[in-house]
């Protein structure tokens, strides 16, 4: 699975406005809705759900990274986004440290396997030390989104 098949470039946010973990899930999910991905009676239930899902434990994996997520019955197909804080988020990290990088998934509940792939993606681009520091410096949507596409056609990890 690839970038291109669940990031939603018209979602993708070069500078987050929001300065706490909740406040970043909802700015994430408006831009979904902004983009027509989500509809707008479900914005609140999506936002409970990815919430829920922090309290199992953080989805801040360290080296200013998150990835939160969750399965929800309004989407017929994954869909997600990428943003960037460059003051970083306290987000809880297992390592103590802010988050600058922010990977939101949401997945219809009998789609588990198109949820871990994706999630199996971003782990992997993740690891290259490059590709994060290139995606932390990003300034545009455009500077995101060809880094996207520069790991989807393997230019960062071997």
């Amino acid at each position: 699975m690839k970038f291109a098949d669940f990031v939603s470039r018209e979602a993708i946010r070069a500078e987050l406005v929001a300065k706490d973990k909740e406040g970043v899930i909802r700015e994430l999910v408006q831009a979904w809705l902004d983009t027509g991905s989500i509809e707008a009676d479900e914005q609140e239930s999506i936002i409970k759900a990815i919430l829920k899902r922090e309290e199992l434990g953080s989805t801040g994996i360290g080296r200013g990274v998150a990835v939160p997520h969750t399965k929800h019955p309004s989407v017929d197909r994954l869909v997600g986004t990428v943003a960037i804080s460059s003051d970083g988020v306290d987000f809880n990290s297992l390592d103590g440290e802010k988050v600058q990088l922010l990977f939101l998934l949401i997945s219809p509940p009998d789609r588990p396997g198109d949820h871990l792939r994706a999630l199996e993606n971003i782990s992997r681009q993740l690891r290259d030390d490059t590709f994060c520091r290139f995606l932390k410096q990003a300034k545009s949507v455009e500077d995101i989104q060809q880094l996207l596409d520069e790991a989807d056609n393997n230019q960062f990890v071997s």
